[in-house]
């Protein structure tokens, strides 16, 4: 019996134009700093940003790396090495980060979300709230340190204004700059974790669907909140940044990335991972 040796999947990488890329969030300052300067020293490109075609297929959607084109369009590049996927399981999932919030304090953050036009706040509990929360019944609610839970409510079926609606929520903490992302919502977990917590945001979970939809209306999701699991991923691919800058065709890019991508296979210097796996030296 003969045997055959498994497929490996080659992941697509493309060389794009950077204005054909639409962001899915909104990008975060504080981010995207440190890595204008990393991607100035270093020169080379680590882990490059995933997108997937709008329907017209001359534009992409940025699933991961809005920080990352960002930091190459300050650099002054005009191309970016992207991934690009299918936007669907078992390709992509889609899941929610919730925020950690630390400053500012409760009571100030409390007040600065009451001030907020369209948003209708209410005392409520935490199994009520998650309820309201699975039905698009609500935005989002809030979990303060003192124990207190609230629903924040408003913007009524309309995505674009639920979506304004939570941009103007997270606005109220975001410019403080004291923000954790997290995928728990027990109160009482998370304050063993970050004791100084003043709240915790709850958020809704988006569709894929609705990702597409807002980038193509221009109106990005609030940063922190979208958390995309690309299976498949490229990593690590240190890709010299001088090949995006060279005066020279995109086709030509292109091709030269293919051969360099054919050049890392045949060298056996390609190691795919179909198991979930740590990283220690991110």
């Amino acid at each position: 019996m003969s045997e055959t040796t498994p497929t490996v999947p080659t992941p697509d990488l493309r060389i794009v134009p950077i204005p054909s890329l639409v962001p899915h969030e909104l990008e975060d300052p504080l981010r995207a700093q440190p890595l204008i300067h990393r991607l100035s020293q270093d020169g080379t490109l680590n882990n490059p940003p995933v997108v997937t075609p709008l329907a017209e297929a001359k534009r992409f959607v940025i699933l991961d790396g809005t920080n990352r084109i960002i930091a190459l369009e300050a650099l002054g590049y005009e191309h970016a090495l992207v991934q690009v996927v299918r936007y669907e399981p078992p390709h992509v999932e889609l899941h929610t980060w919730n925020h950690v919030v630390t400053a500012p304090g409760a009571s100030e953050l409390q007040a600065r979300l009451a001030m907020l036009p369209g948003i209708e706040i209410q005392e409520t509990d935490p199994f009520h709230a998650r309820a309201a929360l699975a039905r698009r019944a609500i935005l989002a609610y809030a979990q303060f340190a003192d124990g207190r839970t609230v629903s924040l409510g408003g913007g009524g079926l309309d995505l674009l204004q639920r979506t304004r609606l939570l941009q103007a929520i997270v606005d109220t903490y975001l410019e403080a700059g004291h923000l954790h992302r997290t995928d728990i919502h027990d109160l009482e977990s998370l304050t063993r974790l970050y004791p100084d917590l003043s709240a915790a945001i709850i958020f809704p979970k988006y569709e894929h669907i609705e990702i597409l939809d807002l980038a193509e209306a221009g109106l990005p999701v609030p940063t922190g909140i979208s958390r995309h699991v690309i299976h498949g991923r490229a990593l690590h691919l240190n890709y010299p940044l001088a090949k995006l800058s060279e005066d020279k065709p995109l086709e030509d890019k292109n091709r030269e990335l293919a051969e360099w991508i054919r050049t890392q296979f045949s060298r056996r210097r390609v190691r795919y991972y179909a198991e979930s796996t740590y990283l220690f030296d991110e």
